[in-house]
């Protein structure tokens, strides 16, 4: 595994997400609903990978990766 030597955010919280592609949050969940966005739960946080995102913007798949 590389460690994220910039700034770079390796996960957002829902309020980053939702805020990073400007789609509102009921929106959000119905995709993280339809496993189109991976969540992982680290604590009691929900957080989604960069990856995910990035990959759900741009309309791949997280397996196109």
């Amino acid at each position: 595994m590389e460690l994220n030597t910039t700034n770079t955010k390796l996960a957002y919280s829902i309020r980053e997400a939702c805020d990073a592609t400007s789609i509102g949050r009921t929106t959000l969940f119905k995709h993280i609903a339809a496993k189109r966005l991976r969540t992982v739960r680290i604590g009691g946080r929900t957080l989604i990978p960069a990856v995910s995102l990035r990959n759900f913007v741009e309309g791949k798949s997280d397996d196109d990766s």
